[in-house]
């Protein structure tokens, strides 16, 4: 026991860092911790556990000197530590968090974590982090979306799905995308936009072309959800349904979509004793664009192009 209470002292790098005040013959800082909580996991092997970096915090220095918890006087109840990060008397997220952040109060990706989306909800660092483990989860790509599908659990769903990007596979993670500890683009995303986000990896996307597609360079998600979806390509919906949402579909002579419709089938209109919708028609009908059943039939570069339509040219816009 005493050989492990040893090597838990060397692991942690804690003894003689802190010196409150309970009594210069008995054991101080973090020393004095171990003398009960010498049952703690293995950490040796993390940053919090450096023993030859000083500035490698101690157990007081997130759990406060918790005098009353240290020292329990004769005839009380023994205190509870100053902060406490799991239990019943678990001390609010705020509280917590100012614990972490009096050591990385400096990081540079922590700049926007006050006021941002994570904190407002009373979610504190060690509600994803984990400190008395050699591995934690949030920080290696296997295991960091089951950390965030916690509460996230709409995205586990959508990132099962046919069409997502390789989450299952470790190939990427939430926080390629996403800053979960502050950003100044919606959704936490690690750029100051969706698109930005996404064209660290789409650069080819990015543009720009001389005929480019508006919903393209408004937002990436107006066509694609980026978390998984059952339509190819992570579409919202499938197209033509989903072109059609924006553009008024192709007609010829007023022929309608379905049966039924007037200018179809026979006798849809008066008058009419043939269909409309024949071999040696225009293609560009809805009946056609519905039977092959994609818009990009045609329209192959839906996210821009530098070349011209000959037959479908850009509609000119007369300025005011």
């Amino acid at each position: 026991m005493q050989v492990k209470r040893l090597a838990a002292v060397f692991a942690f790098g804690l003894a003689g860092l802190t010196a409150p005040a309970w009594g210069a013959a008995e054991a101080q800082g973090a020393a004095r911790c171990l003398e009960c909580h010498d049952d703690l996991p293995d950490m040796s092997r993390s940053a919090h556990a450096v023993a030859t970096d000083k500035r490698t915090p101690d157990c007081i220095s997130c759990h406060g000197e918790s005098t009353s918890h240290a020292k329990k006087v004769s005839g009380q109840k023994q205190g509870k530590p100053d902060r406490m990060f799991v239990g019943e008397s678990i001390s609010p997220a705020d509280v917590r968090s100012a614990a972490c952040l009096a050591c990385h109060n400096s990081t540079p990706k922590l700049a926007l974590w006050a006021g941002s989306q994570h904190p407002t909800v009373e979610v504190a660092c060690n509600s994803c982090h984990k400190i008395h483990t050699n591995n934690d989860k949030v920080r290696a790509k296997a295991t960091q979306p089951e950390v965030c599908y916690t509460c996230h659990k709409e995205q586990r769903v959508q990132a099962s799905r046919p069409s997502r990007h390789p989450i299952q596979e470790a190939k990427v993670v939430c926080s390629d995308c996403h800053n979960p500890h502050g950003s100044a683009g919606p959704k936490l995303v690690k750029k100051d936009s969706i698109n930005d986000t996404c064209f660290m990896c789409h650069a080819e996307k990015r543009g720009p072309f001389v005929h480019p597609h508006q919903p393209v360079t408004e937002n990436c998600a107006t066509c694609h959800n980026p978390h998984g979806s059952t339509v190819p390509a992570m579409l919202v919906a499938r197209p033509p349904l989903l072109c059609q949402q924006c553009h008024t579909p192709h007609v010829a002579g007023g022929v309608g979509a379905v049966g039924g419709q007037p200018g179809v089938f026979p006798p849809a209109a008066p008058g009419q004793f043939a269909p409309a919708v024949t071999g040696t028609s225009s293609g560009k009908n809805v009946v056609n664009i519905w039977q092959g059943r994609a818009c990009g039939n045609c329209h192959t570069q839906v996210h821009g192009s530098n070349n011209p339509s000959a037959t479908n040219p850009t509609p000119q816009f007369l300025l005011r």
